[in-house]
């Protein structure tokens, strides 16, 4: 039998660290594997830095990556994305993507975000291959985060909403990452729950070996007598992370033994790092490899998450995957009702406190370094929450028998692939 053929298209893809790249490649990797002609449409490589990587950057590029057709088109990419600028940069991506050649697919999955884009792909979708099933993979909602960022005003969010509502109900499968998501997309956009899916995203970093923690302390120039909080991923408005700059500000006026380090790249990184010159509990790293970053997670005492204040419902964040790999506790500061708030107690992995409060979040993190036993304790819940729930091996299983039941219904194929995953190999 013929092998089904899959086309996703997103804005992001490997060798992006960070964000939805991991999981888009791991998918598309994973997919291929399986035995599905997988083909992706993207962008060459520039997020977060919102620059080209350098060896990129061609008005066209063809790729076979992993047993995956990756074809990357050149794309407008701004030094500031946001507003007209972020909206440009989708809508030319979006527009490549829709003139290009396709061919004939089984199965249409496109990314969002970016909405513009994804917008733009699925109305060539509807008009040129309207018996083709069309999955809507969700990963983060472009409306909520207008909304809780406080980024736009009220025209440009009902525009936004217009545009997402259509692209979310012309779907034939709308697949969320949780299921906040799965009631945010039924209750807001008018989408039947029969045609909704939830699949978790997963930790994308491959098993760390033991790290000496000892060791990876002093190369990192942290000493034992400190404690270290880490927020990895990227910087931008969403994250608010001049709360973490205020919060490093009282413990160097205070002169307590804490160091926030925050690693990797992002829009915000330059201002943020004016506004912590000269904090001496304040650190900022570069992206790491993955040995490095995975040694980097599993050495400091706490790990952070901070949200800005209002951000509630529109993005589960993905690094709380890999914290909950690298096995230490985790500190939260966001909307104590949020969906980042009922991950962790989900997962009864760290602490919750309120957003945009620097006291608040010291005292918990200082709070954790004076009970070791609780600190750990919390650590080991997360990392058995991640290989319970959030597996990688079966996120892209129950993708792959959504995309079969939609293929099989749509040509009425009764045995096309083998889907069945081996347990011994990784995705």
């Amino acid at each position: 039998m013929t092998a089904p053929r899959v086309l996703l298209l997103g804005l992001n893809f490997p060798p992006e660290k960070t964000g939805i790249s991991p999981y888009t490649g791991a998918m598309a990797r994973g997919l291929a594997r399986l035995g599905y002609v997988t083909r992706v449409l993207t962008t060459h490589p520039h997020y977060p830095d919102w620059k080209v990587q350098s060896g990129y950057g061609e008005w066209s590029r063809s790729e076979q990556i992993a047993g995956v057709a990756v074809t990357r088109l050149k794309h407008y990419v701004p030094t500031q994305p946001r507003g007209v600028r972020r909206a440009l940069s989708e809508a030319s991506f979006g527009a490549r993507a829709a003139a290009h050649r396709w061919g004939g697919p089984d199965a249409i999955v496109v990314v969002s975000p970016a909405l513009i884009s994804s917008v733009l792909v699925a109305m060539r979708a509807k008009l040129t291959h309207r018996k083709t099933p069309l999955v809507v993979w969700v990963q983060d909602l472009y409306t909520l985060g207008m909304v809780e960022t406080g980024q736009s005003g009220a025209l440009p969010v009902r525009v936004i909403a217009a545009l997402e509502g259509w692209l979310l109900r012309s779907a034939d499968r709308v697949v969320v990452i949780h299921d906040r998501f799965a009631e945010r997309v039924a209750e807001d956009f008018g989408v039947p729950c029969d045609r909704i899916e939830v699949v978790r995203n997963w930790t994308h970093l491959p098993p760390a070996p033991e790290v000496d923690v000892v060791s990876a302390r002093e190369r990192l120039g942290w000493t034992p007598a400190e404690t270290v909080v880490l927020h990895a991923g990227n910087m931008g408005v969403k994250q608010g992370l001049h709360n973490v700059i205020e919060a490093a500000r009282v413990a160097s006026d205070r002169e307590l033994p804490v160091r926030f380090v925050l690693l990797g790249h992002g829009s915000e990184r330059d201002r943020l790092k004016e506004l912590g010159q000269g904090l001496p509990t304040l650190e900022f790293l570069s992206p790491l490899n993955d040995a490095d970053f995975s040694a980097a997670l599993a050495s400091a005492d706490c790990l952070l998450v901070n949200e800005l204040p209002g951000v509630s419902e529109m993005a589960v964040p993905s690094k709380l995957t890999s914290y909950f790999s690298a096995g230490r506790p985790v500190v939260a500061a966001t909307d104590i009702r949020g969906i980042t708030a009922e991950e962790i107690r989900a997962a009864d992995a760290g602490i919750v406190v309120r957003a945009g409060d620097p006291e608040a979040l010291l005292d918990a993190i200082r709070g954790l370094a004076a009970d070791p036993g609780h600190a750990e304790h919390l650590g080991k819940n997360g990392r058995l929450y991640r290989e319970s729930v959030l597996d990688e091996q079966m996120a892209i299983k129950r993708f792959s028998e959504m995309l079969m039941r939609l293929i099989t219904a749509d040509d009425h194929r009764t045995s096309s692939v083998d889907i069945t995953l081996d347990p011994t190999s990784t995705p």
